[in-house]
């Protein structure tokens, strides 16, 4: 019996054996095979048995489905090759010992991470500031003129205060 094994990260291991003559894959529950990942849409494609054969049909999804790379619409998808659907990535397995088909066995799953790590995006890093990393304590001009400022205010304020009370007690 042929089966799907998930090999995207955090869907590696899950299998699904595909037992019906047709089972619709996607996101939301009431597919055969639910797939929950944003990439994979409601109702992605849908996964048909035609004798030995196993065919995918996509759906029209967004972001399409894939076999090993290529986009398909309606294909045939064999033991050992790679379907994407959206960002999620499983492979074919026939479900037969390896030596009753007369091929090969893998010996593991792989991971397949997804995305773009942090450290990929760096690159040379360059600096105008010339060995200044920007955390420096900066000048405080403003500061220091606005407290002159106060300071004459204040004074002026004291003077005139002195002359109102000084000039209110002479009569």
């Amino acid at each position: 019996m042929p089966r799907l094994v998930l090999l995207s990260e955090g869907l590696t291991g899950r299998t699904y054996d595909l037992r019906a003559e047709k089972s619709t894959v996607g996101r939301v529950e009431d597919n055969t095979i639910q797939i929950p990942d944003g990439s994979v849409s409601s109702h992605h494609c849908e996964i048909l048995l035609r004798g030995s054969e196993v065919v995918i049909k996509d759906f029209n999804s967004t972001n399409g489905s894939f076999i090993n790379g290529e986009r398909i619409t309606e294909s045939v998808l064999k033991p050992g090759q790679i379907l994407r659907l959206g960002m999620v990535e499983m492979r074919l397995e026939s479900g037969e010992p390896a030596g009753a088909a007369g091929k090969k066995k893998l010996d593991h799953t792989i991971v397949i991470p997804q995305g773009v790590k942090l450290n990929e995006l760096e690159g040379p890093r360059t600096s105008s500031f010339e060995g200044k990393s920007g955390f420096e304590k900066k000048g405080d001009q403003v500061g220091k003129w606005f407290l002159i400022a106060a300071i004459v205010v204040f004074v002026v304020l004291l003077a005139a205060l002195g002359m109102i009370l000084g000039g209110g007690c002479k009569q």
